[in-house]
């Protein structure tokens, strides 16, 4: 049973952004090499420059895919529930309550 709003089918596409993301950073390393070798210093900055983006990028993929479901979700961890802005004017809370439910 869902309790969520999300599509029943999502899944973050982690896995293919590190995928992309070591492709690029292997061809940016190809084109930062090569450009230098041939005397191209400004195209060499410019894709040692397109190295360090893609080698954040591919940090942080792999960081939030090792980081486990909170950031991927499988089909066995249940949808949080969204935050409500709306306040139900029967319902009681406290003065520190944001809606969220019972978590810290």
């Amino acid at each position: 049973m869902r309790t969520g709003n999300e599509p029943a089918t999502a899944r973050s596409p982690l896995r293919l952004r590190c995928g992309l993301a070591s492709w690029g950073l292997f061809w940016a390393v190809t084109g930062t090499v090569l450009f230098a070798i041939t005397g191209h210093p400004g195209w060499a900055l410019a894709c040692g420059v397109l190295v360090a983006v893609t080698a954040v990028d591919l940090t942080l993929v792999i960081r939030h895919i090792r980081q486990g479901p909170h950031f991927q979700p499988g089909r066995d961890v249940p949808p949080y529930r969204p935050v409500s802005d709306r306040r139900d004017p029967w319902e009681h809370r406290s003065p520190g309550d944001d809606g969220r439910g019972p978590y810290p």
